[in-house]
């Protein structure tokens, strides 16, 4: 079965603390801050899977959220941050066939690009199906790309998944 396989040049990383800053290598060069969303880019490159939520017992959402927002979408209150606890299982809820992804999606084409459910979760996060054939309903996993990573979203995508 064909993977799918990245085939850009991995952002470098100029910073660290207080926020990761990363260097684009593209045609330009564009330094870009996560600011109060580097925990889930920190996150991929370790392998796991961060969340926000909302601690405003007076807000009416309580799920996480992927991709995480840095302030409620609801209260405006600061999110706090959680670990998707692993192995990260979801369901996909939507697909779609990219044939031509543009630039600065550096992955072979064609691919498949998912929406994955996940419990407890107020969004559907959005990536790609690292090899085969989706289905709604079917259960994924996600995987991560620890060894060199590219400091971005594609840092992490879902294969499929059968229950043992």
């Amino acid at each position: 079965m064909k993977k799918i396989e990245f085939i850009g040049k991995a952002a470098v990383i100029r910073q660290h603390i207080p926020q990761n800053v990363i260097e684009f290598p593209r045609s330009l060069v564009h330094f870009h801050t996560y600011g109060l969303l580097t925990p889930f880019f920190v996150g991929l490159r370790e392998g796991r899977l961060m969340a926000t939520r909302c601690k405003n017992p007076k807000c009416s959402e309580k799920r996480m959220w992927i991709p995480p927002r840095a302030h409620c979408p609801d209260c405006y209150e600061l999110m706090e941050w959680e670990e998707v606890p692993q192995p990260v299982i979801g369901t996909i809820y939507a697909y779609t066939q990219v044939v031509y992804a543009g630039i600065g999606m550096e992955l072979t084409t064609p691919y498949w690009q998912i929406d994955v459910e996940l419990p407890d979760c107020a969004t559907a996060p959005k990536s790609y199906l690292l090899y085969g054939t989706p289905r709604i309903g079917i259960k994924v996993k996600a995987v991560f790309r620890t060894e060199y990573p590219t400091n971005t979203v594609l840092d992490y995508c879902w294969a499929p998944y059968d229950e043992e």
